[in-house]
């Protein structure tokens, strides 16, 4: 018994090393994202990625011993206002960009499809809001905080690898949303520590921008 002690002591503290963790940076957040551009078998990529997801749910539990619970001291005021806010200039911005590029994008899928409008917004949410923001945020801030010495850093270097990770799309304009997405998202996990508040906003960015008309460049089926 004392010995199963001995070798889990170091075995955390291996996973723990700094050297680890740069190795785990760079294999996660830029080795994989940046082969997904690459051309191989779709079937090898999700495998990939499943497979990180999986060692990400890993870490979160069993090395960082993160506890998923919603917090009683959220403030709900204060997130919605800030939320909706931010939502309202994105829209008119992005609803400008719509109409003057392709009117005829405009809520095609609502007006046209509304049923398949439903299960994709309720798909993206709970298969990739969710998960993307326990990989870029809860993750990403409990495993690497400590490498940066500032606020601006941690939060520069979480938009860059949320924006490296959808380079597969090969489109500079999604690289820019996402950079930009990615910048708002780190802000409101650095002050909310909340998965789940930061997973609201990003849904709720995704979904508006799916439902104006931008979905097919963001690779949602229209």
């Amino acid at each position: 018994m004392q010995m199963e002690s001995v070798h889990y002591f170091y075995y955390k503290k291996t996973m723990n090393s700094i050297t680890y963790k740069w190795i785990e940076f760079f294999t996660l957040f830029i080795v994989v994202p940046i082969s997904f551009a690459f051309k191989y078998p779709m079937g090898i990529k999700i495998a990939i990625g499943f497979l990180g997801f999986l060692y990400v749910l890993y870490i979160l539990l069993k090395v960082e011993h993160v506890v998923f619970k919603i917090s009683e001291a959220i403030g709900w005021t204060s997130f919605w206002k800030q939320t909706f806010a931010k939502f309202l200039v994105i829209t008119i911005i992005t609803s400008l960009f719509v109409y003057c590029t392709n009117q005829s994008l405009m809520f095609h899928v609502i007006l046209h499809k509304p049923l398949l409008w439903i299960f994709i917004i309720f798909i993206y949410t709970l298969l990739s809001v969710y998960p993307q923001e326990l990989i870029y945020r809860t993750f990403y801030f409990k495993r690497y905080q400590k490498f940066f010495k500032n606020r601006k850093l941690l939060i520069i270097s979480n938009a860059f690898v949320f924006s490296l990770a959808h380079i597969f799309f090969r489109n500079y304009l999604v690289w820019v949303l996402t950079l930009l997405g990615g910048f708002l998202f780190a802000m409101t996990y650095y002050k909310t520590q909340s998965t789940l508040l930061v997973s609201i906003e990003h849904a709720l960015y995704g979904c508006g921008l799916f439902t104006l008309g931008m979905g097919e460049m963001l690779g949602f089926p229209t």
